[in-house]
């Protein structure tokens, strides 16, 4: 059975024969998956009043273990948000009375941001269905399957951040 991008990448043998377009249905299927996933993930977060990066941060703080605080540069560095968006992303939490930021009395340049009651259960009650909605996405493959395609995406990561890492 073909998918959309086996047309894209036969529309390309026939119009530019002398090249392989391999890479390009790979890259299109993770890029296609992705926005797939992010789309069902989005309905999920939403049921519980978060968006992925909400739940991110919850999440990074929840798993940090007690006391369920760290600094905004390990959020930044842990969770799956960019820099830029930990301290608007904060603001809102804060907001809400999802976390709160205090002072670090061994650093005054830095803050701590911490878990509130309200925050953790928020975060314990959405984690179930996230995982729900994570292994129905997944319920195609095998657990052979899953671990190969951790793997494999684990490489393509690898990659891309070692190119990343070496552009001028």
């Amino acid at each position: 059975m073909q998918d959309p991008v086996d047309r894209i990448l036969d529309q390309w043998r026939t119009e530019m024969p002398g090249i392989d377009p391999t890479p390009m249905g790979i890259i299109g299927r993770l890029s296609r998956a992705a926005s797939a996933v992010e789309s069902r993930l989005a309905e999920t977060f939403k049921r519980h009043g978060l968006d992925a990066s909400s739940f991110d941060v919850l999440a990074t703080l929840r798993r940090s273990g007690s006391p369920f605080r760290v600094t905004p540069v390990a959020l930044a560095r842990d969770a799956m948000i960019s820099t830029a968006a930990v301290a608007q992303r904060l603001n809102k939490l804060e907001k809400r009375g999802l976390i709160l930021r205090d002072e670090n009395p061994d650093d005054g340049r830095s803050t701590f941001v911490t878990l509130t009651p309200a925050g953790k259960a928020l975060v314990e009650q959405a984690l179930p269905d996230h995982l729900a909605t994570e292994r129905a996405l997944l319920g195609n493959l095998s657990t052979e399957d899953q671990t190969l395609l951790a793997h494999l995406l684990g490489n393509i990561f690898t990659t891309a951040s070692e190119l990343s890492s070496a552009r001028p």
